[in-house]
């Protein structure tokens, strides 16, 4: 999981950008609610009369107000007006703009005229508790003409301030108990009479505030998209960019690997971990900034909102939230080990389909097509059986939300409704608790729909940081020696041993020889004596376990790869091809060579003939891996290649064995004259081939059995004796030819009298 992180924050300022405008999303997305409970409840119901204290209220309004008012803050609500005689029709008391500005002051002010205002209004509606009053009033007054046709206020007015206050007092005492959500709604019920009273146009000022609260709520929406698009847009480039940057460096790392990091990871596995893993990621990564990020910002904010809302409904919220993260819990710990399983999964899926099509010629030979199609139905048996497990876990989730969320929402309606009816809350009000509960559960349920793909991405990125994070056995040193130019071409080996890394013991052993340039140098030895493994020290794809190699008076451990690998000219047994067309293998380790260079090649490693036999000559596509072409013709391209790069050293790995007898005189005839002046270093099975090299090495069983030329080998070297025995006639062993003509005549019937005896003694 750590690794998703740390992919994604590379980037970090496009992430602190999308961090940025998530918030303004957030904030667009948690404002709607709000905005759709102030339409309901001001809009609507309130008639679009939001203020708790009128702004504006007429002479007679604000002396039947100041009845119900304390002695000592009829002042504080007097010095808050100020008298105003010609903006509406009678006079009237007008809010200071001071005063409106300061929420403070506004708050203080609300809180002396609440009680008042609604007693003021209970009193103007003519309630039964009201009438009650009136009447005890008449019944206590002395009898005098006219106090039946008197009104309440009348009454109130003729009272003394001290009677009148404590008879007020008593009143909002009683009112103490009621609920805050009525004292306010009694309030704006006065304030809208009040308005009213002054001849305001109610239905323009109930218009104006749907427009303008619907402008914001559009301009917010649009704010909101607009940010969400952004965010896509930011989030895709940052997924896009982390797969690019993850494959080039996998890329990297794969290419600097030293066959034993090969050994540690099959090709199948680093091809799958080179895409399907890195595309787990770069799709997670996207799904990652747009809404791991995103969600807890949007549930903490609904959270903050919610309490906001309404508190006496907040525990709807925390068992919502807890079963919500009971589900995560139990899809983790049931699915969560399967994910690791399924990727080892995949990579054997792969594994056996590019064995099998790799293969499918020998498959065929042998007529094991049912076998293997067996061996692929298994393993894509078991890759489905696992991802059925999976999905049907994960599927399980999407209905147990629904059922929360749905739940949710009738409990919130159940205990809103009882609100309601309480005075408790009003109806824009559980309006909004709903949606903000709907945004929390959204968030969480966000959070759940990419744990499908968390768990898989997470082990994903962890196969792709062993690959990133393993260390390279073979690596630059520090401080690179310089070749000596005086000794150009020469190569030593020097009491070289080699073991495989974990293996227990060595397979070549002390291995001590000089190859010259100018001379050529012959490898032999039955099969899994260490010729290859001896030749694939020279370019370092192993490090020798004990001794030292030097080429040009320098050790190559000592000396940067690529400066190394520029002086060889490498021939594997096996002859690989790229695809593209034939002049471009050629010229494959000399690009910038002419074509002059590259014919030259080609007419040396004998590929003229074949190639100017193609429609298209040179510019012949040649298919991936060279499946297009011969085993002989891959081989004698790969010759050319080495040829065309002018290298210092010549290895050939074995690389003759595809070329029939003729073809193999010529080439080597013809390589002859090239290579006069290089080292050269040819392995071999067949005597024929080296028979003439300046010195042969026999190895045996990872030791040198025995150096020297092809006579004195024959007299001295038994296990060289034995593979000649097996190769040449009886007549060729007894009567060496001597000289150049001679031995072109012995190469000729060798050719002859070993062609047979060759494929015993390869098998």
């Amino acid at each position: 999981m750590k690794n998703l992180f740390k992919y994604a924050a590379e980037h970090w300022k496009s992430l602190v950008a999308i961090i940025v405008i998530l918030f303004i999303q957030a904030y667009c997305d948690l404002s709607l609610p709000a905005y759709t409970s102030d339409i309901v409840n001001v809009g609507i119901q309130q008639g679009g009369v939001e203020d708790q204290i009128p702004k504006a209220i007429s002479a007679d309004e604000m002396e039947k107000l100041l009845l119900f008012v304390p002695e000592k803050s009829q002042s504080v609500v007097l010095d808050a007006y100020t008298e105003d005689d010609s903006t509406y029709e009678t006079q009237a008391y007008i809010l200071k703009d001071s005063l409106s500005e300061s929420e403070k002051k506004t708050e203080e002010l609300g809180e002396i005229l609440q009680g008042p205002m609604m007693l003021a209004s209970g009193f103007e509606s003519g309630s039964d508790m009201t009438k009650q009053i009136e009447e005890q009033l008449k019944a206590n007054m002395p009898a005098q003409a006219g106090v039946e046709d008197m009104t309440i206020f009348d009454l109130l007015k003729m009272l003394p301030a001290e009677q009148r206050e404590t008879m007020i007092q008593s009143m909002e005492e009683q009112m103490e108990d009621m609920p805050d959500t009525i004292l306010e709604q009694a309030s704006v019920v006065y304030v809208k009479s009040a308005y009213q009273e002054l001849g305001m146009d109610m239905d323009n000022i109930q218009i104006h505030y749907l427009l303008v609260t619907g402008g914001k709520m559009v301009g917010l929406a649009f704010l909101g998209m607009a940010a969400s698009i952004l965010v896509g847009f930011l989030a895709s480039r940052v997924g896009a960019a982390t797969g690019r940057d993850l494959r080039s460096r996998v890329f990297h790392k794969v290419v600097g690997f030293s066959n034993n990091e090969f050994d540690h990871f099959s090709t199948a596995s680093l091809i799958t971990r080179s895409t399907n893993d890195i595309q787990q990621i770069q799709l997670l990564t996207v799904m990652l900034l747009r809404i791991v990020l995103y969600a807890p910002i949007l549930a903490i904010g609904g959270i903050i909102q919610v309490f906001q809302t309404n508190v006496s409904m907040s525990w709807i919220i925390g068992l919502a939230v807890a079963l919500i993260a009971l589900v995560i819990l139990v899809l983790f710990v049931v699915a969560m080990p399967k994910f690791k399983i399924l990727q080892n999964l995949v990579d054997k899926l792969n594994l056996v389909t590019r064995e099998i099509l790799t293969g499918l010629p020998v498959i065929r030979a042998f007529s094991t097509q049912d076998h293997e199609e067996e061996r692929f139905d298994r393993a894509n048996r078991d890759l489905t059986r696992t991802n059925l497990f999976v999905n049907r876990a994960m599927t399980f989730m999407m209905p147990v939300m629904m059922l929360i969320m749905n739940g949710v929402s009738v409990l919130i309606m159940w205990n809103g409704a009882h609100g309601i009816s309480e005075g408790q809350m009003q109806v824009g009000d559980m309006m909004a608790f709903i949606q903000y509960t709907m945004q929390i559960i959204m968030g969480f349920l966000m959070l759940c729909m990419l744990s499908i793909m968390l768990p898989r991405a997470a082990v994903a990125a962890d196969r792709v940081e062993e690959v990133l994070s393993s260390q390279t056995v073979i690596h630059d040193p520090e401080k690179p020696a310089a070749f000596d130019r005086e000794q150009k071409g020469l190569l030593r080996f020097s009491h070289v041993s080699f073991r495989y890394p974990g293996a227990d013991e060595n397979v070549l052993h002390d291995i001590t020889f000089t190859a010259e340039p100018g001379k050529t140098t012959a490898i032999i030895g039955s099969t899994g004596s260490g010729k290859s493994t001896l030749v694939n020290l020279i370019p370092r794809f192993y490090d020798v376990t004990e001794g030292s190699i030097t080429l040009d008076g320098a050790d190559i451990r000592q000396v940067r790869q690529h400066d190394l690998r520029e002086k060889l000219g490498f021939v594997p047994q096996k002859g690989v091809l790229f695809s593209g067309d034939i002049a471009s293998n050629i010229l494959f380790g000399n690009p910038g060579g002419s074509e002059e260079e590259m014919k030259e090649a080609a007419e040396i490693a004998q590929a003229v003939e074949f190639i100017e036999e193609k429609p298209e000559g040179y510019q012949s596509p040649i298919a991936q891996g060279g499946s297009n072409v011969s085993g002989g013709q891959k081989q004698r391209l790969s010759i050319a290649r080495a040829v065309a790069k002018h290298p210092e050293v010549f290895i050939f790995d074995d690389s003759f064995s595809a070329l029939d007898f003729k073809t193999d005189v010529t080439l080597r005839k013809a390589l002859r004259q090239r290579t006069k002046d290089s080292t050269v270093l040819i392995v071999a099975q067949r005597i024929s081939t080296i028979l003439n090299a300046d010195q042969i090495i026999v190895l045996d069983d990872g030791k040198v059995a025995g150096m020297g030329t092809h006579q004195e080998l024959l007299k001295n070297c038994e296990v060289y004796r034995q593979i000649a025995a097996s190769q040449l006639s009886e007549s060729e062993l007894k009567n060496p030819v001597k000289g150049e003509a001679g031995k072109n005549q012995s190469e000729s019937k060798s050719y002859t009298a070993a062609g047979e005896m060759e494929v015993g003694y390869n098998a």
